[in-house]
């Protein structure tokens, strides 16, 4: 071919190169542009999105019991669902960054290719007269192929420090998953004993709201006859206003209470459950030696675990920093090939070794020393504080429970009062007017006396879920046989029961 046609095939193909690049470019320029969510790609993953939410669900096929509720919450809560994903996330990073510590082997080939021929003329360096004529030894195209194998000392230790931090991450991912666990069995305590007397009371409420607005239908109509006296049927009118008022204020709480529960357990909206009628569990006594839990809690707190395992990750970070400032070793290997036909060997093995160092870095490391020290004393103090702050949510908690079951002894008494008076009633009504209201009366304050009642021993099954909560106890065992919502439920119970009759036994007791 004669060399004026060669270059310029060669330099088409070079404009076709050109205009080839040139046109991805302005493609790639274009995709840039805001491209929204079509309505259908909106319905899709709207779809999809509810499917997830409540997908593969056991349903529910029986009364619902406080452990069983619990269960459902651990297992279908999406919170908890999130964090067993993040720390699934962790641990699958601390996998890829072990293997961030091997040497590196890296295969490469590629293609060489140029417009004109390399090569040159050589020149004596005393009289600067030309001694060859012009030559070259390779050719313009040309493949290469290697195989290289490579250790860094520095990128090695770096990468040895960080798979340590990746795997305390793991551990933190894992005290978090702790935590959300620990207040998902808090909100489910919270929320269930008051559904469950929500469902106990609100047939009852909505007789005798039923009730009321007949009785206030008949004492107006009294009022207009002037049947009795108008300050005595207003009075009548009045009490039963103050008792619809509170009636219907403590059925919105009823209502919402099974709302939150259903909730918590992930259950769709909609969905109709009813919980088990079950005996209520016996609240334990107050734990008279608060010192023991204190001890417990410091021990068993999952904040405060996840604290321990951050300075160790930092002291990681400063120990990576320190290693940057000493010499680093290099050690490079491996076959080479070329298809350059002018080479006297086509293969051939490259092998180098690097020892180098950046003498100024050290000016750095009486600094990395005082943020060493720094860090570690904010660290220490982090924990410090949260240790504080996990003392008094620990005393705390057992006054509040104190307090509470006070509060539940009261309303006890106050429903037992309540229920003697609307027996009196009963039986001293008669024909008369005011003696049908005075029944209305007291069967309304006994209803809200019951009521209270309920709410007091929520609130005592909250407090003594604080306290448990505040010790930083774990609601599951550590090994379970099956992961079904019943084996969940069981093993859930036989935990409690294990963890009030050893530890909170052990700190003892006082009534």
């Amino acid at each position: 071919m004669p060399q004026s046609l060669r270059l310029a095939v060669k330099s088409a193909h070079g404009r076709l190169l050109a205009t080839a690049s040139l046109s991805l470019l302005l493609a790639g320029c274009g995709a840039l542009s805001p491209v929204p969510y079509t309505e259908d790609e909106l319905r899709s993953r709207l779809q999809a999105d509810r499917l997830g939410m409540f997908a593969d669900q056991e349903p529910v096929a029986a009364p619902i019991s406080f452990h069983e509720a619990t269960a459902r919450a651990l297992k279908y809560n999406l919170d908890y669902r999130l964090k067993l994903m993040e720390n699934a996330l962790s641990q699958s990073l601390h996998d890829v960054s072990t293997h961030e510590m091997l040497p590196r082997l890296v295969a490469g080939a590629g293609y060489a290719w140029r417009s004109n021929d390399s090569g040159g003329t050589s020149i004596g360096i005393e009289d600067r007269q030309e001694s060859l004529r012009a030559s070259t030894s390779q050719e313009r195209e040309r493949y290469l192929g290697n195989l290289t194998f490579s250790w860094n000392a520095l990128d090695f230790g770096v990468s040895y420090y960080r798979a340590q931090q990746k795997a305390d991450q793991v551990l933190m991912a894992e005290e978090r998953r702790r935590k959300v666990a620990q207040n998902v069995m808090q909100d489910v305590r919270n929320s269930y004993w008051r559904a469950l007397g929500a469902q106990k009371l609100l047939r009852q409420v909505d007789d005798l709201l039923v009730r009321s607005e007949r009785a206030l239908g008949k004492a107006r109509e009294v009022e207009k006859q002037g049947l009795m006296p108008q300050a005595q049927v207003l009075a009548y009118q009045r009490a039963l206003l103050d008792a619809v008022n509170l009636l219907t204020l403590r059925r919105q709480d009823l209502e919402l209470a099974k709302t939150e529960l259903a909730a918590l357990m992930s259950l769709p909206p909609g969905t109709s459950f009813t919980l088990a009628e079950e005996e209520e569990i016996a609240l334990p006594a107050v734990p008279g030696n608060v010192e023991a839990l204190e001890q417990l809690a410091l021990q068993k707190r999952p904040e405060i675990m996840e604290e321990w395992y951050r300075k160790r990750v930092t002291e990681n970070d400063i120990k990576a920093a320190k290693l940057l400032l000493w010499p680093n070793l290099s050690v490079d290997a491996g076959p080479q090939w070329d298809s350059n036909r002018y080479n006297y060997n086509s293969h051939w093995t490259d092998i180098g070794v690097r020892l180098s160092w950046n003498i100024l870095k050290l000016t750095q490391l009486p600094a990395i020393n005082r943020a060493h020290e720094h860090q570690n004393q904010t660290d220490d103090m982090r924990r410090l504080s949260l240790s504080m702050a996990v003392l008094t949510q620990v005393r705390v908690g057992v006054q509040r429970y104190g307090l509470s079951l006070a509060e539940l002894e009261l309303a006890e008494e106050s429903l037992r009062v309540d229920r003697s008076l609307l027996n009196y009633a009963r039986s001293a009504a008669a024909s008369r007017f005011d003696s049908e209201l005075e029944v209305i009366r007291a069967e309304a304050r006994a209803l809200l006396a019951e009521y209270q009642r309920y709410v007091a021993y929520s609130n005592a099954q909250a407090a003594w879920g604080r306290v448990y909560n505040s010790v930083g106890l774990d609601v599951l065992p550590e090994t379970i046989d099956g992961h079904d919502v019943q084996t969940l439920a069981g093993a859930m119970d036989a935990t409690m029961q294990q963890w009030q009759s050893s530890v909170f036994t052990s700190a003892g007791q006082k009534l």
